[in-house]
């Protein structure tokens, strides 16, 4: 097909870039121009992939993590962010529209720019979507929170400002027309009752990085909290007692940046430990998986068909978590019971279940069923050719 001007607008969280990074790639090989507005702390990501960086401020607190407990003043940081956001949208696009807009979950501002224009729009999203009576099973309890009259009314108030043509907050910030989510279907609570126009494409992730079996390792195992959450050193110390001079197996602990390997006390000869690791390309060679349940380790973790151990810190992930135990193919230890015995216990529980394996065949073959980062790349296409 005849190239487009296709522009991303994404937040500057590397679980929120990282999903949807090769989908942008293939775009550009395709021959396509694609912006991308984001923070310029992610331009490498973003010119790594032969995007046009369209740089823009953004207010969210990702460098240091500082989100508040309360759900209603988070979600307020996200509004406060997209307000601010659009005005930079605004000048970079109004004299440069995009044909199609694609945009994350956390960058809505996307959404009243796009409507404004009478531009078609996908949201590409990293996480589980909404589902018919998701409102009022899940979300209900929120409206009822201290602050949440004031954030609805403020959500309104720039809506009714900004040029939108969806003037209702609820409806703007709930199911977009068109979604391609962006992990396997299975992870997907109630996926039968989520809406047409969601399509499930599972993870568009490719290994990188280059990591080898230790010769003579029988097992390996792959510990990682992810990027966020990873000031954890006690539950290292409980992984290493669980773990260290396991016979047989051979451990990769990634500690984030903001552990200091000294805190960890002796390292055991078969275990190696980073600050960063190649995940996938280490998890295509693993036995198990300890994870915190974040969407993209667990789309990994299925892709690879690898037994997992979900230790959730925070969002989503404790539903995530919920979710691999319901698949049959991992077991949920919060962070407080993540004693050493306790996950001992469970590394010896997954590797030794065939059913265990058995659903992991099935799920990893289900998952590259999907598509991936090709057939998201057709979809996007497909939305060109009905403007």
């Amino acid at each position: 097909m005849s190239s487009a001007h296709i522009a991303m607008v994404g937040i500057p969280a590397i679980s929120h870039v990282l999903p949807s990074i090769e989908v942008i790639g293939e775009l550009v090989a395709r021959g396509h121009r694609v912006t991308y507005a984001n923070d310029p702390v992610v331009a490498e990501m973003v010119t790594g992939a032969g995007a046009e960086l369209v740089p823009c401020t953004s207010t969210l607190p990702v460098a240091d993590h500082d989100w508040p407990d309360d759900p209603i003043a988070a979600m307020r940081i996200f509004l406060e962010d997209n307000i601010q956001l659009l005005p930079q949208l605004e000048a970079a696009y109004d004299k440069d529209p995009a044909d199609l807009y694609l945009y994350d979950i956390g960058g809505y501002a996307a959404r009243a720019l796009a409507e404004r224009q009478g531009r078609p729009l996908v949201q590409l999203s990293p996480s589980m979507v909404g589902w018919d009576g998701y409102d009022e099973e899940v979300a209900a309890h929120l409206w009822q929170l201290p602050g949440a009259d004031a954030y609805r009314a403020r959500f309104a108030e720039w809506l009714a400002g900004n040029g939108a043509t969806t003037t209702d907050a609820d409806a703007f910030s709930g199911r977009p027309a068109r979604c391609l989510a962006l992990i396997p279907r299975a992870m997907q609570p109630h996926a039968d009752r989520v809406h047409a126009g969601v399509t499930f494409v599972g993870p568009c992730k490719k290994p990188t990085g280059a990591w080898e079996r230790p010769a003579g390792a029988a097992n390996v195992l792959l510990i990682s909290l992810g990027t966020a959450y990873t000031r954890q050193p006690e539950f290292y110390r409980q992984c290493l007692a669980a773990f260290g001079d396991l016979p047989g197996w051979h451990v990769v602990l990634q500690i984030g940046k903001h552990t200091d390997p000294a805190e960890l006390g002796p390292i055991p000869g078969n275990v190696e430990v980073h600050s960063w690791v190649p995940q996938q390309a280490i998890l295509e060679r693993a036995d198990a998986f300890v994870t915190h349940a974040g969407m993209g380790g667990c789309g990994e973790g299925l892709l690879a068909g690898v037994p997992m151990i979900a230790v959730p810190q925070a969002v989503d992930q404790f539903m995530n978590a919920d979710r691999l135990v319901e698949l049959g193919v991992a077991r949920r230890i919060d962070t407080a019971d993540a004693t050493a015995g306790a996950l001992r216990s469970a590394l010896a529980e997954l590797t030794a279940d065939p059913e265990v394996a058995g659903r992991l065949d099935r799920l990893r073959e289900e998952s590259r069923a999907e598509g991936g980062t090709i057939r998201a790349a057709d979809l996007i296409e497909a939305e060109l050719t009905r403007v």
